[in-house]
């Protein structure tokens, strides 16, 4: 939150402490925001037991927070020698309660009182500092400006779900991301007060996790206590840790008052509570006695001691963020990776339409920080030791500090990138697309082959390798053929070659001895023997309702501490509707609210091509509708993912993408939905192409169709010849993500979207491709789209609203004009569908989503506890 600073006020003549936000930070004014408001908190508490604020002082570098220097050790400092004597306690406890009374009457709360935070003069007064998680519970002033609103403390944000403070001393409403009140002061409070009698933590673990564990599932050990605790202490400080805060103090003046009380009354506070082992000594012939008289009762009966429960807690992405998803999937998996020490996760997230990039979240800590340098980050994956993190991103493989530093790039991407994983010896696996999964040394280098895709076999690709714990064996997809395609075993030395999960997702293996996948909708785990290479015992559920598999990637994380993270897919369900250029709603569709990953209006206007999940097969189909009548039908399924039909030019058929056969080809039917399916390419084209083929547009003399492939960890944009035996060609290629590719409608211009600026902006080159180029978009756009005449482009802002933009002779293009603001989802990405135009512009059907959040990424502590359920 800050550096503290001694220094001398040379004007008044006295030693001040000064607050300032390190230099990384130092511009931020979002930070300098908070220090501001903290000083606005600090300055209403006038008290003796709370540092005072002097003064706010502000230069264009530098915003510090001028304070009461306290001298003295902190409570921290005075704890590593051992537990306080009670004499000793009660007063400082008394001064705590008094400085959090006067917070909670001005409707503040601390948020993260500690030890840490807590001064004892050598005068044994009490201080308490840091209210840079504070948090006011007046009602918010409204205001004109947005930045004079007031702002929560914390960086985590507003959203709810978001754990703030720290792990040993946090609630459990705290622990599990919900609204927090004075309450939870008094939870911290109690925490304070034990530690001080007994001399450690009540709730304390090996990691935080484990830490935010015990708080949520288990009670403190009442016999660290001191024998000489007074009775009506020891229950102060248990209703100070109640889990239930309806149960707990109500107000911290109440536990004043029992202090101050023990403190009036010496013979009450020398009323001593007996630990129960005591009490069992003073009595061993009772013990005896009911030890004979149940053992076969015990014996028989007794159940086996209860295991921790299953403790799960919501990650968010930063405020105005989003999490980011691989390029090129259907159905939208966040990337994210849970280090294998289970202190950290790792995530990639982007505002609208920007860049996404890589984010730290240390599990015992408030925010999240940025990775510099991590610009298109995709499918994030730690070494073994928890200190790099590689990732995906511009064609190349590259690691990053997690500390942060320089980015370094350890190899060039070819063909579809899905996945890598960092072994013993530096040995990083990486799925290559049709190369099947090669190697390559962390330090960088050339790769070499590991596991060959056999075609034979009718496979399509490997996906997602994860080391087993030994180095040598690892996990993959294998993507083809209904009966070949699941879960494998595979080895190093090529010899391994073994399905163990017949389910089209990927795996991951979870300490002491698990696979976890997504099966249908439902995070699994399942025995695994790691010496046999094999699953055992029956499958238990983890969680439902995490998000189809379609996508081949399960989404969840385990680290080698029993920390697990798990997210569904960022897919949106939407209601097609209408609306006019002002963004007045018309008319919606007869058809149901459903998670529509793309749509194209026939060239008539008159019928509706949609992609949509299919909850019961959990695969993706497309559908026709007729909207004059509302008649809806199935059009074309199969395989995992049937979708992206695209019209001909005189609407009488439909060309779409299907894995049905193991591996995405492109197909085209009758637009009246009768007759077969009949391949729109020769067999050897794809060999040309790279991987996954996705068609955006057919032009109009019918004999090209844009596609935006992936090249490594990128996108292109290539045209695909129809009707002849040309090979299809790369139109626009470069380190940046190119996608979207819409034809004009004279077919001689090409409106897509790319990256290269740093941003996603859409621009428009000539077809064939000439020295010719026009930025269209300013601020950030994507998802172009051309009226049917030609005279104008649409596109979506960063911020979502629909833009406009003239086309003049030349081409010439006009300035971008604000149409509305369009309730889309969020996010950019190259095989979905936000909006399309009427033909001659004047509506839109657009996909009305809601603006609550995303999912959150879920931790998942205690897993194990749920295979006996």
């Amino acid at each position: 939150m800050g550096e503290v600073y001694r220094a001398r006020d040379a004007r008044l003549g006295r030693d001040v402490a000064v607050k300032v936000l390190p230099a990384a930070l130092a511009r931020n004014p979002d930070r300098r925001a908070r220090l501001r408001r903290e000083a606005e908190l600090l300055a209403t508490l006038n008290h003796p037991h709370i540092a005072a604020v002097y003064s706010l002082e502000e230069t264009a570098d530098v915003t510090g927070l001028v304070m009461e220097l306290v001298e003295g050790p902190t409570l921290a400092e005075r704890l590593t020698r051992g537990a306080v004597p009670l004499a000793e306690a009660l007063p400082i406890a008394r001064q705590i309660a008094e400085a959090l009374e006067a917070a909670h009457d001005q409707g503040i709360i601390h948020r993260d009182l500690k030890p840490a935070n807590i001064k004892v003069r050598p005068d044994g007064t009490v201080k308490v500092l840091d209210f840079g998680l504070a948090k006011s519970l007046q009602p918010p002033v409204v205001s004109s400006d947005a930045a004079d609103a007031p702002r929560v403390l914390s960086p985590a944000m507003t959203l709810a779900g978001v754990i703030v403070g720290t792990p040993a001393y946090v609630s459990p409403e705290q622990a599990r991301g919900a609204a927090v009140d004075k309450r939870t002061d008094i939870w911290a409070f109690g925490c304070v007060l034990y530690e001080m009698l007994a001399g450690r933590k009540p709730f304390q673990d090996e990691t935080a996790t484990d830490t935010v564990a015990a708080v949520l599932s288990r009670e403190p050990d009442w016999t660290a206590l001191p024998p000489g605790t007074p009775v009506r202490l020891q229950s102060l400080i248990a209703r100070c840790l109640r889990k239930d805060p309806a149960q707990r103090l109500h107000d911290v003046a109440d536990g004043r008052f029992q202090i101050e009380e023990l403190l009036s009354d010496p013979q009450g506070a020398t009323i001593i509570a007996a630990p129960a082992r005591r009490r069992l000594a003073w009595a061993p012939w009772l013990v005896t006695a009911l030890l004979l008289s149940t053992t076969l009762f015990v014996a028989t009966r007794a159940p086996r001691p209860s295991s921790p429960e299953a403790i799960r807690f919501p990650v968010f992405p930063p405020e105005k963020m989003e999490f980011s998803a691989r390029l090129g999937t259907t159905l939208n998996v966040p990337s994210f990776a849970l280090s294998p020490d289970g202190r950290t996760l790792v995530f990639s997230a982007a505002t609208p339409g920007s860049r996404p990039m890589l984010w730290l979240r240390s599990l015992d800590h408030v925010e999240a920080l940025q990775l510099a340098g991590t610009e298109d980050a995709e499918d994030p994956f730690w070494s073994p030791d928890s200190r790099w993190i590689g990732f995906s991103a511009g064609g190349a493989l590259k690691k990053v500090p997690a500390s942060g530093g320089a980015v370094q790039v350890i190899t060039e991407l070819s063909g579809d990138f899905r996945g890598a994983t960092w072994g013993a010896r530096d040995t990083i696996l990486l799925a290559a697309g049709s190369d099947g999964i090669v190697s390559v040394n962390a330090a960088g280098g050339t790769t070499a082959p590991v596991a060959a895709v056999d075609s034979a076999r009718r496979e399509d690709t490997y996906r997602n390798p994860s080391f087993l714990p030994d180095g040598r064996h690892f996990l993959y997809s294998v993507i083809g053929n209904g009966d070949r395609s699941g879960v494998y075993v595979g080895s190093l030395d090529g010899r391994i070659k073994k399905r163990i999960v017949p389910v089209l997702t990927s795996a991951v293996y979870a300490p002491p001895g698990y696979v976890l996948f997504v099966n249908g909708d439902t995070l699994t785990a399942q025995g695994f023997d790691a010496e046999r290479l094999e699953v055992t015992g029956r499958p238990f559920f983890l969680a439902e309702h995490v998000g189809r598999s379609t996508s081949f990637l399960s989404g969840v994380s385990a680290s080698l501490t029993g920390a697990v993270a798990y997210a569904p897919p960022l897919a949106q369900s939407g209601q097609l509707a209408w609306v006019d250029r002002r963004g007045t709603p018309l008319e919606t569709l007869p058809i149901p609210e459903a998670d529509y990953t793309d749509f194209q209006l026939s060239p008539d206007g008159t019928r509706l091509a949609a992609s949509l999940g299919n909850a019961k097969t959990n695969a993706v189909d497309i559908w026709l509708t007729n909207l004059s009548s509302g008649r809806t039908s199935r059009f074309a399924s199969g395989g995992a993912v049937t979708a992206a039909a695209v019209w001909s030019p005189d609407g009488t058929r439909l060309a779409f993408r299907s894995n049905r056969t193991g591996v995405i080809e492109l197909y085209e039917r009758s637009a009246n939905g009768g007759g077969v399916d009949r391949p729109l390419l020769p067999p050897e084209a794809y060999r040309t192409v790279p991987y996954g083929l996705f068609p955006t547009g057919w032009s109009p003399n019918g004999d090209l169709i844009a596609s935006a492939p992936r090249r490594g960890g990128g996108m292109d944009l290539w045209l695909l010849p129809l009707g002849d035996t040309a090979p299809p060609r790369l139109l626009i290629g470069s380190p940046a993500q190119e996608l979207h590719g819409n034809f004009s409608p004279d077919g001689r211009l090409l409106a897509y979207t790319s990256n290269e600026t740093g941003r996603f902006e859409v621009f428009v080159e000539t077809v064939p491709r000439s020295d010719r180029k026009w930025p269209i978009s300013s601020n950030g756009g994507y998802e172009p789209r051309w009226e049917a005449n030609g005279r104008e482009v649409y596109y979506l802002s960063e911020t979502r609203q629909l833009m406009a933009v003239a086309v003049g002779p030349g081409p010439s293009f006009g300035a971008p004009v604000a149409l509305f603001q369009a309730h889309v989802p969020r996010g950019v990405t190259e095989n979905r569908t936000h909006y399309v135009p009427s033909r001659d512009g004047r509506h839109f059907l657009v996909n009305v989503a809601s603006d609550t959040p995303g999912p959150p990424i879920t931790v998942l502590l205690n897993w194990s506890s749920l295979q006996s359920k």
